[in-house]
C-alpha cells in the first residue's frame, strides 16, 4: 500500500525568475493570448512547493543505521536523488545511460549510515532500497503531501545470508570511480576489497603515468582501509587501447591489479610490463574475452584472472548486443556470430573460458562491473574469496589468485570437492578419481537448476530443493558423485531465473584433478579456436605492430600450436552412421554443412568420415557457403536431424547417445539458421514400463533384456514429408509422419499393437528443443506459457511466437535446462490388432495478437 509520508513543508521556487524590460507593441488579441499564456507557464513552476523528505536505511533485525544504494523514482518516470543530512557525511549519486542502448540506466545514490534527504515536490514516489547482494531488497511507493508535521520514513531492510560470518569476502577487480567516492559506494554495496583503475591508458606505448584517463590528485601507494572488513588498494592500471600511433586500432583491455609503483612500461609489446607487473607482485585480469587482442594475453602474458562476471552484466537492461570478434559455433551454439541478447553473451563468457581451461590455461575467475563508466551498480557481479581464518587484504589477493572463490551475480554457491574449497589441485597416483561434491546454494529467490560442469561440458545437472530457510531465503544441498578417468577439471554453476524476466547466476572456481600418466588433452575445436583467434589478430596487427611485439604474438600462436589435442575417435566411432553411398553421402552433406551450417568437424562426429574425405567430398559435389541454395517460401523447411551436435544445451546426462531416426529439424520461416529439434516420439510408455527411449537415460523393457533396436532413418518424399516406422520385438509398431506446410508443421503419430495383450497406459512424450532458434534458446521457462493443450514459447523481444499441441494431450510443460517444451499426449488403450492415432502441430507466428491467433489455432485443431 502506498505510504502518505507528511513533512514540513519549504517553499522553494522551481525556476529563478528574471528582471525583463518590455517594449511596446501592437498586439492582435491572438497574440495577447499567446503571451499570457507563456507567461502563465513560467510563473506555474514557482507556486510549487517542496517537501523536505527524509529516511533512514536500518537493519530489521537490531534497527542499526545501514549504508544503501537508495533509488527514488517519480510517478512521472523521472530520477531524483537524495543528500546525506549530516553535513559530515558525504552520499555519492550516479548517473548512467547506456551510450549503446538509451534504455539502460541506472540512477541511484550510495547514502552513508544515517539519515538522508531530498526536496520532493508533492506526488507519488517509488523508493527502492539495495545494499550489495546479501539483503533482501526493499520497495516502496511513498505519497508526499503538504504538512506542518515531520517523522523521517525508516526503510529496514532484512538479511538473507552474511557471508562473513561463513568466512566468504566479496571484491569488484573493474572500478572507474574518483578514489573520493570509492568509500561511500563500497560500505553502500558492502564490498569488501576493490581495485579502482586510477591508471587508465587508451594510446599505444603510452606509460601509465601519463594516461589519458587517469583519475584526478594523487593516489596513495598504500592501502586504504575503511574498518576491519573493507578496503581499497588504489594502485591498479587498466591498459585499454584504442589507438596506436594516432590511428584508431582497437586491441582491449587487461588490468594489472595491486601494484605499489607507477608503471613505466607502455604496450606493446607487453615483456616490459609483464616484468613490471611480476616484480610488484601483481595480478594480471584478462578484462573480457572478446577483446580483439584477448587471446593472444594468456600464452603471452600468463594472466591469472578472467572476468567470468563482467561488465556487460548489469542490473538494467542487457546494453551490448553487438560483439567482436564473432564467436565460433561450438562457444556460441548452434552457429556461432557476433551478437546475441544477455543469456547469449553470458553463454560465451563461459564457453571462451572453459576453452582455455581445456587447452591448460589455469586461469582463476574474477568479477569487475566498471562501475564509474557502466550502468550498473559496484559489485552488481561479484567474486567471494574464501577466507577461515579471518579477512585481510593480502590474505584474499593470494585467495583470488588461489582460486577458492565464486563469481555471483546474485546465488550464493558454497561447493566443495572432495572436501577441498574451488581451486584445490586433487593429485592421483593412478587409476581414475571418484570424489563427490558437497555443499549448498542458497539464493534470494528460486534457484532454477544447478549443473556440474566438467571439462567444459555440462555433464549432470541438480535439480533444486529450494527449502526456505530461517531468513526467507531458499537453500539446496549439493551431493553428487564425479569420475574422472583422466586428468581434467571441475566446476559447478547456478541459475536464478528474476521475477522480472532476468537471470542471476553463480559460478565457482575450477577444481582440477591430476592423474598421473593421464594428462588432460583439449578437445580440437577448442585448440582450433584459440589458434584463429591469434593468427587473425597478427593479420590485423602487422602493419601497425612493432616487431617485437608482432615476435611475442608469433611466440603465443606456437604455444597454442603445440596444445595436445584430444583423441575422439573411440566416441565418435560408436555413434556416428557412415553414409550407404554416394547418393546418401551427398544428400547428408547438404543437409548438414547447407542447411544446418556444420563445420567440418561436426560432419566428422556425424558420419565418422576423416577430415580430408571430408574436404574432398564437398569439393567433388560442390557443396559450400556460397553454393547454399536461396531460401524459399513455399512451406516449413523440415529435414532429418543429422546428429553430429547435440540438441540440447544442458540436461545432457538426460539424454546420452541420442539416436536422430526420431528428431527433424524444423527451421523457423523467419530464419533460415534457425531451426528447433523435434523428437516425435522421444518416448512411449505403457503399463508395464517405458516401450521406447530415443536416448539412453534410464532403461526400456528392451534394455532391461538387453535386446538392441535397430538403427532406422527417414523417408523424405518428394513433396517434403518426412515417414518413419518401428517395429518393436514384441510385434508393437508405431510411426510418424511430418507434414510441412506455409506456417506450421503437422505430425501424424499413430501406433498399432501386433502383440495379444492389449495395451494401456500409452503415454508419449515428444519434445520440442529450442537450443537452435535464435531468441528461444535461453535456459529458461519464463519465456514459455502453459495453456494446455498448447505451449507457447515467446521471442527474447516478445515479437515472435512457437507454439505446439497435440491431440489427446494430458501434460503441458517445460524443461528449461535443455531448453525444451512438452504438449504430450496419452493413445487411447489399444486392443491386439487395434491401430491409434494421435495428430500434433507445431506453428510459428509473428504479431502482438497472440491470444486472437491461439483462439485460431484451436480452431485449427478442432478440424477434421
Amino acid at each position: 500500500m502506498p505510504c502518505h509520508v507528511r513533512f514540513p513543508v519549504v517553499k522553494r521556487r522551481s525556476h529563478d525568475m528574471c528582471a525583463v524590460r518590455l517594449r511596446y507593441v501592437a498586439m492582435t488579441k491572438a497574440n495577447q493570448t499567446r503571451l499570457i499564456t507563456a507567461l502563465l507557464l513560467m510563473l506555474a513552476p514557482s507556486q510549487l512547493t517542496a517537501v523536505e523528505f527524509r529516511a533512514e536505511v536500518v537493519d530489521e533485525t537490531n534497527g542499526a543505521a545501514l549504508a544503501a544504494r537508495v533509488y527514488v523514482q517519480g510517478a512521472d518516470d523521472k530520477w531524483h536523488f537524495v543528500e546525506a543530512v549530516s553535513p559530515e557525511q558525504r552520499a555519492v549519486r550516479y548517473e548512467k545511460v547506456s551510450f549503446v542502448n538509451p534504455k539502460s540506466v541506472e540512477m541511484h545514490t550510495s547514502v552513508p549510515a544515517g539519515p538522508f534527504r531530498a526536496d520532493l515536490e508533492p506526488g507519488s514516489y517509488r523508493i527502492t532500497v539495495e545494499r550489495g547482494k546479501e539483503w533482501f531488497p526493499l520497495e516502496r511507493e511513498i505519497t508526499i503531501v503538504e504538512t506542518t508535521t515531520a517523522s523521517p520514513l525508516r526503510l529496514p531492510l532484512k538479511r538473507w545470508i552474511d557471508m562473513a560470518t561463513r568466512g566468504w569476502f566479496s571484491g569488484d577487480t573493474h572500478l572507474h570511480r574518483e578514489l573520493a567516492d570509492v568509500p561511500a559506494v563500497m560500505l553502500a554495496e558492502d564490498l569488501n576489497v576493490t581495485f579502482p583503475l586510477t591508471y587508465w591508458v587508451t594510446r599505444a606505448f603510452t606509460p601509465p603515468g601519463s594516461g589519458d584517463k587517469n583519475i584526478r590528485g594523487s593516489i596513495p601507494d598504500k592501502l586504504i582501509g575503511l574498518d576491519a572488513t573493507h578496503v581499497i588498494w588504489p594502485r591498479n592500471t587498466e591498459y585499454e587501447i584504442f589507438s596506436i600511433n594516432g590511428q584508431r586500432h582497437h586491441l582491449g583491455g587487461v588490468f594489472v591489479l595491486g601494484h605499489r609503483n607507477v608503471l613505466t612500461a607502455g604496450v606493446p609489446p607487453l615483456a616490459d610490463m609483464l616484468a613490471q607487473a611480476r616484480a610488484e607482485g601483481a595480478l594480471l585480469d584478462l578484462d573480457k574475452h572478446s577483446w580483439p587482442w584477448a587471446m593472444a594475453l594468456p600464452p603471452v602474458l600468463g594472466v591469472q584472472l578472467y572476468e567470468l562476471a563482467n561488465n556487460h552484466m548489469w542490473r538494467t537492461e542487457f546494453g551490448f548486443t553487438k560483439w567482436t570478434p564473432a564467436a565460433p559455433p561450438h562457444l556460441l551454439p548452434p552457429f556461432g556470430g557476433e551478437s546475441g541478447a544477455e543469456r547469449e553473451w553470458i553463454g560465451y563468457t563461459f564457453a571462451n573460458y572453459y576453452a582455455l581451461l581445456n587447452c591448460g590455461f589455469h586461469l582463476r575467475p574474477t568479477a569487475g562491473t566498471a562501475n564509474g563508466v557502466h550502468p550498473v551498480p559496484a559489485g552488481f557481479g561479484r567474486v567471494y574469496v574464501h577466507l577461515p581464518e579471518g579477512f585481510n587484504y593480502e590474505a584474499w589477493k593470494r585467495g583470488l589468485d588461489a582460486g577458492r572463490s565464486f563469481v555471483t551475480t546474485g546465488p550464493m554457491l558454497l561447493a566443495q570437492f572432495a572436501g577441498n574449497d574451488p581451486g584445490a589441485v586433487l593429485k592421483v597416483s593412478g587409476g581414475a578419481s571418484t570424489n563427490t561434491i558437497t555443499g549448498s546454494v542458497v539464493s534470494e529467490t528460486p534457484l532454477t537448476f544447478i549443473e556440474v560442469i566438467k571439462d567444459g561440458s555440462p555433464v549432470m545437472l541438480l535439480r533444486s530443493q529450494n527449502r526456505k530457510t530461517a531468513t526467507g531465503a531458499f537453500e539446496s544441498d549439493l551431493n553428487a558423485t564425479i569420475t574422472f578417468d583422466e586428468s581434467g577439471w571441475l566446476a559447478l554453476r547456478c541459475w536464478e531465473d528474476r521475477p522480472n524476466g532476468r537471470v542471476r547466476y553463480a559460478h565457482t572456481a575450477p577444481w582440477r584433478v591430476v592423474i598421473a600418466g593421464k594428462p588432460q588433452h583439449a578437445p580440437k575445436a577448442d585448440r582450433d579456436h584459440l589458434v584463429k583467434r591469434l593468427r587473425d589478430e597478427i593479420e590485423r596487427c602487422r602493419a601497425v605492430f612493432p616487431q617485437a611485439a608482432l615476435d611475442e604474438y608469433a611466440r603465443g600462436l606456437a604455444i597454442y600450436e603445440k596444445i595436445v589435442v584430444r583423441d575422439d575417435s573411440a566416441d565418435i566411432a560408436r555413434t556416428a552412421r557412415a553414409p550407404a553411398d554416394d547418393t546418401d553421402l551427398r544428400s547428408w552433406l547438404e543437409n548438414m554443412v547447407w542447411h544446418h551450417r556444420f563445420s567440418a568437424d561436426e560432419v566428422r562426429s556425424a558420419t565418422g568420415m576423416s577430415l580430408d574425405a571430408i574436404e574432398n567430398a564437398l569439393r567433388r559435389f560442390n557443396i559450400s557457403e556460397a553454393t547454399r541454395p536461396a531460401k524459399t517460401d513455399k512451406s516449413i523447411k523440415v529435414l532429418p536431424y543429422p546428429g553430429g551436435r547435440h540438441p540440447r544445451t544442458g540436461f545432457l546426462d538426460g539424454a546420452l547417445d541420442p539416436e536422430r531416426e526420431t528428431k527433424v529439424s524444423v527451421f523457423a520461416p523467419w530464419d533460415d539458421r534457425s531451426y528447433a529439434v523435434v523428437d516425435v516420439p522421444e518416448a512411449i510408455w505403457h503399463q508395464d514400463g517405458l516401450l521406447y527411449l530415443a536416448h539412453r537415460h534410464v532403461p526400456t523393457v528392451w534394455t532391461k533384456r538387453n535386446i538392441p533396436l535397430p538403427r532406422l532413418e527417414w523417408t523424405q518424399l518428394p513433396d517434403g514429408t518426412l515417414e518413419r516406422e518401428r517395429e518393436l520385438p514384441n510385434k508393437v509398431a508405431f510411426g510418424t509422419k511430418v507434414t510441412p506446410g506455409a506456417d506450421s508443421v503437422r505430425f501424424d503419430l499413430w501406433l498399432r499393437n501386433g502383440s495379444d495383450q492389449t495395451l494401456t497406459d500409452l503415454r508419449v512424450q515428444n519434445c520440442v528443443m529450442l537450443k537452435a532458434v535464435a531468441g528461444f534458446s535461453a535456459q529458461t521457462s519464463q519465456n514459455k506459457r502453459l495453456d494446455d493443450p498448447f505451449v507457447i514459447a515467446r521471442s527474447d523481444d516478445g515479437s515472435r511466437w512457437i507454439i505446439t499441441a497435440w491431440s489427446g494431450c494430458h501434460r503441458v510443460w517445460a524443461n528449461a535446462p535443455v531448453p525444451c517444451m512438452h504438449s504430450d499426449p496419452k493413445f487411447p488403450d489399444c486392443k491386439p490388432g487395434q491401430t491409434q492415432r494421435l495428430r500434433g502441430w507445431l506453428w510459428f507466428y509473428e504479431g502482438d495478437a497472440i491470444e486472437a491467433e491461439l483462439t485460431r489455432l484451436k480452431a485449427v485443431m478442432a478440424a477434421p
